[in-house]
């Protein structure tokens, strides 16, 4: 147990991260294409299935993986932080003409990024509510 923990430092922890993350993009790739191209379109669907799953089942597999990536797709931001900021305080300091490098400061950095966060889930809220607000049925 010991010999695994350290064979599984950061590096290999992004390694197959970044694996799972191509095999969830696949999948999602994939599931899109059976979704679109294999199916008819939904409302002719009823009554196809593929593999024992109907329409509705390959629409919530796409919507699943979908949710698989986006928590992958995250917690890769969040390995990466210290570096995406490090390289905006870096373009910074190009743009502003500062040679000298700023200290690292993680609870500012923690801060932006969840401000980042909430700022993202806020603008995807807005949109989904506005989606809502304005369906129309069938006439």
């Amino acid at each position: 147990m010991l010999n695994m923990a350290k064979k599984l430092n950061k590096t290999a922890i992004n390694f197959w991260l970044d694996a799972f993350l191509l095999c969830i993009f696949l999948a999602l790739c994939w599931s899109s294409v059976v979704v679109r191209y294999v199916f008819p379109p939904a409302a002719n669907s009823e009554g196809w299935t593929l593999w024992g799953g109907d329409y509705l089942a390959w629409t919530d597999i796409q919507f699943v993986t979908l949710c698989l990536m986006v928590a992958a797709v995250l917690l890769h931001i969040m390995l990466h932080w210290t570096w995406v900021c490090g390289v905006i305080a870096s373009w910074n300091r190009k743009r502003l003409g500062s040679t000298e490098k700023p200290q690292a400061d993680t609870g500012s950095r923690t801060l932006w990024g969840v401000g980042l966060l909430i700022l993202i889930v806020n603008v995807l809220g807005v949109a989904i509510a506005a989606a809502v607000l304005t369906i129309q049925g069938p006439i």
